[in-house]
């Protein structure tokens, strides 16, 4: 006897049988329903005194059977895609009058069923049929609720017919969107303002350039304004609904949160959506492997992403298959999840034990310089305020730039020379950025040791960017939270590209020298002010550049 799902209770064996019995059941494949099945589920529906939910694929074989209302059967995750519908139609009986209720079109979309439609059953007779299908995207409408007709005017209704229409006019949008946003991840981008006003503001827009520096295509930006987060869907079912129709609407399949979520509420908005979700600490580790290309910048990133995930491996079902794969024997009694668990922690402590041998190896180099006297300059900043550019321009074969979040994770040392003082080292180090995810401070905490050892920290600040004050605080904040104690220079970067009082706003309340690497301007007066800063630190200054 094959499973019947939902409110099964105090039915007795018989009831069950002919329960399960209804699998045997076809449907033309083009049709909603036939007379013998209308009939049939009628009568047993009146006979057990409950409704009951037939779950049909597209060839009209029953695929499960369940008592209860829509909402109680579960329905397995079909072939549904940007541009596809699940292939599975639901058909289920009311015991009373009334239409499709909002549980039941809610399963209908957040399903992405082909069609739903509830039976009226009467004296043990099939009635009414109510039909909705899901509307073509970019309508403003979710679905389509067709007029309620005695069920025998809907026989002859070429189901396949809407539904393969409506997943051509899916693809057709798609194929429209891929043309203008390329074919990146589509993603909705969620903010929270918990009363922080403009600063919740510049967090989403952050948010939407960490998305495409990953890849992805931020389709919308919406701003959620809550004096409490929900402890289970963080923003409110309520909320969670309009932004799955949102998703819908926008062909996106991906929900990113600018605040971290615990493992139970990214659980629960996935199963609420149906979609696939992230948070702010997720996407920057994903941004950080993107850009991860020598062995110790690798290494930082899996162990970051690693102690990220340690504790969300509860319910990962198949996310953490890759990570079971290979295993091998497992002892007696142990489960899938303690053998993750296991893995990772095994994992964790050789990519310590690599990153302190990396670490060693980076002392060393340090003390040899220290030898030689050669002065150090460490480079810090925002992310993306133009440090590697400024490098390039200062040092001898710096490399360029690129206009990315976080572009360069690993420190990358190159000579240059300053008047008064003569040959000195110039390292660039990884961007910061607000709320910067502690996994990756630990992980990158050996690589930021540069930074507290240098003999001058120079602080690239971005003037063509709205919020430089808040970012030159964050960034100062980190530098403090690293115990880091050298005297500093700020640099005025993109000063080509900032706005005349912008500009000067920030040099009356910061100082600085505002400097363009791409035009060379500025570059002469920020050596002098290096120099000058280095000679003030009580760096020597070597024989021979005295005289230059």
């Amino acid at each position: 006897m094959e499973k019947v799902f939902g409110k099964t209770e105090g039915l007795k064996k018989s009831e069950l049988k002919r329960l399960s019995n209804l699998y045997r059941r076809r449907v033309p494949k083009e049709r909603v329903l036939t007379p013998e099945l209308a009939q049939a589920l009628a009568a047993l529906s009146q006979e057990v005194g409950r409704p009951l939910a037939l779950l049909l694929d597209r060839e009209g074989r029953v695929v499960r059977v369940g008592v209860g209302d829509a909402k109680d059967l579960p329905i397995p995750e079909g072939a549904r895609g940007e541009r596809r519908l699940s292939g599975f139609r639901l058909l289920h009986t009311h015991l009373a009058p009334g239409g499709l209720s909002r549980p039941d079109l809610s399963v209908l979309f957040l399903n992405r069923l082909d069609s739903l439609a509830a039976l009226e059953v009467e004296a043990g007779r099939p009635t009414t049929l109510h039909l909705a299908l899901l509307a073509p995207p970019k309508t403003g409408e979710d679905w389509r609720i067709l007029p309620p007709r005695p069920y025998f005017q809907y026989l002859d209704l070429n189901l396949l017919a809407e539904v393969e229409a409506l997943e051509e006019e899916m693809a057709r949008q798609a194929r429209v969107r891929e043309v203008l946003d390329g074919s990146g991840e589509r993603a909705i981008l969620v903010g929270v303002d918990l009363g922080e006003g403009p600063e919740a503001e510049a967090g989403l827009e952050e948010l939407s350039e960490l998305t495409r520096t990953a890849g992805g295509v931020p389709v919308k930006k919406v701003l959620v304004f809550r004096q409490h987060l929900d402890p289970r869907y963080l923003v409110g079912l309520g909320k969670l609904e309009e932004l799955k129709s949102l998703a819908y609407h926008e062909n996106a399949s991906t929900l990113i949160f600018g605040l971290e979520l615990t493992p139970a509420q990214a659980r629960e908005i996935e199963r609420a959506t149906g979609l696939k979700v992230l948070d702010r600490t997720q996407l920057i580790l994903d941004i950080f492997a993107l850009h991860a290309k020598t062995p110790e910048a690798q290494a930082q990133v899996e162990l970051a992403q690693l102690k990220y995930l340690m504790p969300r491996l509860v319910g990962r079902g198949k996310e953490m298959s890759r990570l079971g794969g290979g295993i091998g024997t497992r002892g007696p009694g142990e489960t899938k999840l303690e053998v993750d668990r296991r893995r990772l922690l095994e994992r964790i402590t050789h990519l310590s034990r690599k990153l302190s041998e990396y670490a060693q190896r980076r002392e060393e180099a340090r003390r040899q310089r220290k030898r030689k006297g050669v002065p150090l300059i460490a480079i810090v900043g925002y992310t993306n305020a133009g440090k590697t550019t400024l490098l390039s321009a200062l040092a001898k074969g710096g490399e360029p730039g690129e206009d990315k979040l976080f572009a360069t994770l690993r420190p990358l040392t190159r000579r240059g020379f300053l008047p008064g003082v003569g040959e000195v080292l110039f390292t660039d180090t990884v961007g910061f950025i607000r709320r910067m995810p502690e996994e990756l401070l630990t992980a990158f905490r050996a690589t930021l040791e540069e930074v507290r050892e240098a003999d001058l920290l120079l602080h690239v600040l971005d003037a063509s960017q709205e919020g430089g004050l808040e970012r030159y605080r964050v960034v100062e904040e980190l530098l403090e939270g690293l115990g880091v104690e050298a005297p500093r220079v700020l640099a005025l970067s993109k000063a080509d590209r900032a706005a005349p009082y912008d500009l000067l706003y920030l040099r009356e309340r910061l100082g600085g020298v505002a400097v363009s690497a791409l035009k060379g301007t500025g570059l002469k007066e920020l050596r002098e002010a290096l120099a000058e800063a280095l000679l003030k630190a009580g760096v020597r200054p070597q024989a021979w550049a005295q005289y230059t």
